[in-house]
């Protein structure tokens, strides 16, 4: 089994990939929809839950929640034998899918501030903020989680400042790669 860990601050291009993921029928687990859930179970804000997660139950509480649903995943059907994990953000993370998958790989995209909060406005998903000042606080908060040091140990970075197509042909590069 090969799992692919996909790590970029928000509206770096992440969901993008796990899209055309989807398409090549393998398995994406988004570590975001994990906290929103539990979001949504507390009536709380997602970036609060996030933090008060990993206070309750320390920094590596969403890899094992991560982990125990693909062990549970993986005894279906899953014709590539490929998982995705969407949304790394910590070293702690990385270190425990590492122990758990020994072919593990780690792929991050980045995109600069100005591109990021740009698609952060219009894509209009409601932990998103449209005021520069709120999508710094959220960049801020990403990076107290380590989230640079992830991107920064990556076996692979995808620079995504381009247009839409040539994103799409990087993303296809990367899948024929590891697909073959």
């Amino acid at each position: 089994m090969k799992v692919v860990g996909i790590s970029g601050l928000p509206g770096s291009g992440k969901s993008l990939i796990s899209k055309i993921a989807k398409e090549k029928n393998i398995i994406v687990i988004n570590m975001g929809d994990l906290v929103r859930k539990e979001a949504k179970k507390r009536n709380a804000d997602v970036g609060e839950t996030s933090i008060k997660l990993r206070e309750e139950f320390g920094e590596y509480v969403l890899a094992k929640l991560t982990i125990e649903k693909i062990k549970k995943e993986s005894e279906t059907v899953n014709s590539k034998n490929i998982f995705i994990i969407e949304g790394i953000r910590s070293q702690h993370e990385v270190s425990m899918f590492r122990k758990s998958f020994k072919d593990f790989f780690l792929l991050s995209v980045f995109s600069s501030p100005k591109t990021r909060f740009n698609r952060l406005k219009s894509r209009n998903r409601n932990d998103d903020s449209v005021e520069y000042e709120g999508f710094l606080k959220r960049d801020q908060r990403e990076l107290d989680f380590g989230i640079g040091n992830v991107v920064a140990t990556s076996d692979c970075i995808i620079i995504n400042e381009a247009d839409l197509e040539t994103y799409k042909n990087q993303i296809n590069r990367f899948f024929n790669e590891i697909l073959n």
